[in-house]
């Protein structure tokens, strides 16, 4: 029996900005149904990293591997083509849109020509009971009057209705309170449990060990170390983060490199 490909997988991808070298030689496997933190200090190249996934950025030099076959992702329509969604913190929904509007933005159901809105309510509505979100009081209420913690769980809802593979998460629970951050990282977890892969960015190490399936560390534009979440604790992650490096890894796998 031959064992499935991953998901996603860069090879050697490098990126770089005039005399800048963003990402060197950076490889990252992503498993599919799994949760992948990517962590990594401020200018380590995790948005270039994810931009780069994302179809913004192409890269000068490397592979991108989607279910084992190489891909070149030009734009972030190529990205969606393959079933990439990317959430980024300012969460791209229309406050003047309710919940309904915004989860079907450009992807509307129409009949007869005329949209059809009682298939689209039925299938948010459906959507969000699949992920728990519990806490909306009407589908159609604008996403302006929600909470930050309810406008990831709709950003997350609509990503699910357009059959997304990977949802790349950027600081989901920034500036959230707690209540707030439980509800998106229950979020997560009912994700990958659908089958769904998740590449989380988040500088809060709590949220990256609650959730976290692999943990990848960048540093200065370099993987130093990529392993299953239990083979690294909080420390050990933080040594990679500020040094590139930690002689207090738990065990050989967690080095990485």
């Amino acid at each position: 029996m031959t064992e499935e490909p991953p998901l996603l997988e860069l090879r050697g991808v490098s990126k770089t900005f005039g005399a800048v070298q963003a990402l060197d030689k950076v490889d990252l496997t992503v498993a599919a149904g799994k949760v992948t933190a990517l962590a990594g200090d401020n200018g380590a190249g995790k948005s270039v990293t994810i931009k780069t996934i994302a179809g913004l950025w192409e890269p000068n030099e490397g592979q991108v591997l989607w279910e084992g076959k190489p891909v070149h992702i030009h734009s972030p329509t190529d990205a969606e083509a393959l079933g990439i969604t990317t959430i980024y913190q300012d969460l791209a929904l229309c406050d003047n849109l309710d919940i309904v509007q915004n989860m079907f933005l450009g992807h509307e159901s129409l009949r007869h020509r005329l949209l059809d809105e009682s298939s689209m309510e039925l299938a948010a509505r459906r959507t969000l009971a699949d992920l728990h979100v519990t806490t909306v009081r009407s589908i159609r209420q604008p996403v302006a009057s929600l909470s930050g913690g309810q406008r990831q769980s709709v950003a997350v809802a609509k990503a699910v209705m357009q059959a997304a593979k990977l949802v790349i998460m950027d600081e989901p629970t920034a500036a959230l309170g707690v209540a707030q951050t439980a509800m998106v990282l229950n979020l997560i977890k009912r994700l990958s449990g659908q089958g769904t892969a998740v590449i989380l960015i988040s500088h809060n190490l709590n949220d990256v060990f609650e959730v976290a399936d692999t943990i990848a560390i960048l540093y200065l534009g370099r993987m130093v170390a990529e392993g299953p979440a239990a083979e690294f604790d909080r420390q050990v992650v933080v040594d990679y983060m500020t040094t590139g490096q930690s002689s207090r890894a738990i065990t050989a796998g967690a080095a990485g490199q």
